[in-house]
């Protein structure tokens, strides 16, 4: 995945809270294992009415509690191919949270004000490194994990997290110890 310090450009709004994973992407279009190609499909049933009009632009801001529901992976898939790269809200789901982080999308929690600020401003820039969104409305402080920041920061998704200890792996593996078979407890 490629590393994220600066997401800056136009704002994308979704004024709803409680957006779940099956608004995200229908069930309908889940049919395969890559993550590419479902963009097009994003909020589909609500595009496809005209409830909303949504663009791509690199940011989106929604309300709380987005990415609710099923734990399906390809809701930040569908998210980060229509062209997002950080999703801003009060709130997550915390299995969609942790699917965007692993892909390379950034999640941003800050509170209900700030995000209808940086709604109305139109335009933001957030920045990692310094953990802040900046936008007309001013400056604004969000937290993060600091091994999420590492990984997000670095580009680092969980098999190259893996690679990191590929030497402290294949010592273990090279001592024999894989041959004494594995490890077994007794319950």
């Amino acid at each position: 995945m490629d590393p994220i310090a600066i997401i800056e450009g136009k704002v994308s709004v979704l004024d709803r809270a409680d957006v779940d994973t099956d608004q995200i992407i229908p069930k309908q279009f889940l049919k395969r294992v890559e993550r590419t190609g479902f963009g097009e499909f994003l909020f589909y049933d609500w595009l496809r009415d005209g409830e909303i009009e949504l663009e791509p632009n690199p940011i989106l801001v929604a309300g709380r509690n987005f990415g609710c529901g099923s734990s399906r992976e390809h809701a930040p898939w569908a998210l980060q191919d229509f062209g997002f790269k950080a999703i801003i809200a009060p709130s997550f789901a915390d299995i969609f949270y942790g699917n965007c982080t692993k892909i390379g999308l950034l999640p941003v929690v800050l509170g209900e004000e700030d995000c209808r600020a940086v709604a109305q401003a139109g335009v933001a820039r957030i920045d990692l490194d310094d953990q802040t969104v900046d936008s007309a409305a001013g400056v604004v402080r969000f937290d993060i994990d600091e091994e999420v920041k590492h990984r997000l920061f670095e580009g680092l998704d969980d098999i190259a997290v893996t690679l990191q200890d590929a030497e402290a792996i294949d010592a273990f593996e090279a001592s024999g110890a894989a041959e004494r078979g594995p490890v077994t407890t007794d319950l």
